[in-house]
Formats: structure tokens, sequence, C-alpha cells
């Protein structure tokens, strides 16, 4: 696989399906349009050609975890080797993420994308390095290795397919990793570091400015090109971000949706739809989070999440949830009952549904 070959095989969703499933849910038991988003997005998953139907969608969500060197700069408080603490705890199936997927029985798969340790046993791993550098230095990663380890986590798509998965979801893992996500988002939505920069898990608000200062340094050493998504990610991103970037890619190429997470997500999402403009067909995007930023992303994107929860743990917690909106999406539209067979006649609308729904 190149990177074109990927790009090139990312393909528009089909509008004729999405035409016939919003005629389909039309006709169901219900007055017209009374199921608001929960319609759209059935009419979606039904545009997504790597979907045959929507009955028994098997679920997972790939949470990539890895160090950055910024931690060094003194832009988070919580231990680095919380980092690899975690995984261990995802492997054992205690953390957020695990305990929310467990509710819609989703799958989570950590990977060890770049953690600052020696091999997790029994963990999944595409790891190039333990950690990566210190963006307020130099470069996260070269060029080389980004593109490399983009095409690894969209064969790793590709390979979960082959066993089953059908919808996936993205999370993340890496103490200090919001510095590096508020510098990709600055770069790729040509923003302020002040208007992107945020707490991330429970910073020191008089600590702030020192980082938006050290935010404000990586792009000013690593002259990152903002039209270039792949040279964000290596000079001002991290292992995470674009393993990230590299499963929305590789799900939108094989047909399948991507459920996005919060704000660390958003900056791959930021990224990939630069790569391929298309991709974005294929992103649901899950929670707003609270994260100062996410809307700013959002508002690029064009996106409009599903929940507002306040949410910041990251992990992939937000898409976990939203995991649940998926099957409630599927379920009406494979078991409700139809109109016709009811004896109930609802008023016909005043304009064609179809143009509500197909925001996409």
């Amino acid at each position: 696989m190149t990177l074109q070959s990927l790009i090139e095989s990312i393909q528009p969703l089909n509008r004729e399906n999405m035409e016939k499933a919003a005629r389909h849910i039309d006709s169901l038991l219900k007055p017209l349009g009374s199921l608001g988003r929960l319609e759209e997005l059935a009419i979606h998953l039904s545009g997504m050609p790597g979907i045959a139907d929507l009955q028994n969608l098997q679920k997972e969500i790939i949470v990539m975890c890895a160090d950055h060197g910024v931690y060094d700069e003194g832009v988070a408080i919580s231990p680095k080797n919380v980092t690899a603490i975690q995984a261990r705890n995802m492997l054992k199936g205690l953390t957020g993420v695990c305990v929310l997927a467990k509710n819609s029985g989703t799958h989570v798969l950590p990977v060890d994308i770049g953690i600052d340790c020696e091999p997790i046993e029994h963990m999944l791993s595409l790891k190039l390095a333990q950690g990566c550098g210190n963006i307020a230095q130099g470069a996260a990663m070269g060029y080389e290795q980004a593109e490399m380890l983009l095409l690894a986590s969209a064969q790793l798509v590709q390979q979960r397919i082959a066993a089953g998965i059908t919808v996936f979801g993205i999370g993340e893992m890496g103490v200090a990793n919001t510095t590096s996500a508020a510098a990709v988002i600055s770069v790729l939505t040509g923003s302020d570091p002040c208007d992107v920069v945020g707490l991330g898990a429970n910073f020191p608000v008089e600590w702030l400015t020192h980082k938006q200062s050290i935010v404000r340094q990586a792009i000013a050493i690593n002259q990152p090109d903002n039209k270039n998504a792949i040279d964000v990610l290596a000079k001002v991103g991290g292992f995470e971000f674009v393993g990230m970037t590299g499963v929305i890619l590789g799900a939108a190429a094989a047909g399948v949706p991507v459920v996005l997470d919060g704000f660390l997500s958003y900056a791959s999402a930021l990224a990939a739809c630069q790569i391929s403009p298309i991709a974005r067909d294929y992103c649901i995007p899950s929670h707003i989070s609270a994260e100062k930023g996410a809307i700013l992303a959002l508002q690029h994107l064009n996106l409009q999440p599903y929940l507002h929860l306040d949410l910041r743990l990251g992990e992939g917690s937000g898409a976990a949830i939203a995991m649940s909106l998926i099957d409630a999406a599927c379920t009406m539209y494979c078991h409700m009952g139809k109109l016709a067979s009811s004896g109930i006649c609802f008023p016909a609308p005043k304009r064609p549904y179809i143009a509500q729904p197909l925001r996409i």
C-alpha cells in the first residue's frame, strides 16, 4: 500500500442507497422525522459501501497509546508512566473506555504506537520508538516515519475488517498529548494557540500561559507546512495522532464508519480530511469535548457531534458512548414496524424529508 493508493481507494458515499434508506425510514411506524438525528445516522450508515446491511454490526475502538518528549517542558501534571500504566489497565478492561464500550458490546483494542517503556505483554505494537521527540525543541518524528506509521495503521484497519469489524472508533492515551493536539489544530486551522490550548487533564489554570508558549515555540521552531498534514503530524504531532489519522483513512478506504472521540481525535480528523476530503464522509462525531479549541476544530471539520456531556477523559470514551447510538439507529431501521400495515396515516410533510438529514 502507498499513500496515493490509499487516497484513491476512498470513494464518496452511495447517495442512491441513502435515498432508499430515507424512504424506508419514512415508511416506519412513526411521524415523519420524529426520531431526528437517529434517522440521519441510519441514513448516513446506509450510504457507506463497506456496510452491506445495518444488522449485527461489529464494533471496535482502536486506542493508540504513545508518549511525548514535550512532557519535559512541564505541560502535564500526571507522571509520564501513567501512559504505560493505563495501557496495561486497558488490556485488563479496567479503564473508562473499556467499561463504557462493554455497555454496547464494543471491543477495545489498545495499541502500543510509541509508549516510553519496554514491550507490554499481549499488547499489539506498531512502535517505532519509545516516545516521540520534544516538539518544543525539534520534530516529533521524521516525515518518512510518519508516513510509514500512517500506512501501518491503515493496514491494521484492513486486518480488523478481515476479522469481522464493521464499525471503528478511535481513542488515544498519552500524557502531555493535549499540547501536541493543540499545536496540530492551531496549524491546520490557522488559529492562534491561545484560542486552542486548554487545561487537558486538570492542568493548573495559572500555568496555561506557559503551555500556550510551548505550543507557540513548537510551531516557530518546526515551521510545519499547513498545506501538508503529514508534515504537520511529523513536526508538531505525535505517534498516536498519526495512528488515529491512519485509522480514519483506512476505514474510509474500506467504506466503513469511524467514530471520533474528542479533542485529540479532532486533530487527527483535520489531518485525515486534508489528505482526503472524502474521508469526512466516514467520520461520525461522538461528542463535543470540554477542551478549549474543540468547537473551533469541529467548525473547521463542519461536523456536529451527537452528544454534549462535558467529557474530557479521552481514551475513546465518547466514541464508546456513541456506539450505543449506532446500535439504536440500526435497530430502529431494521426492526421498527411499517405504517402501511398499522392503519395509521400521518399527514405528508411540507417539504421532502430527505432534505433534512443529508447534511453529510
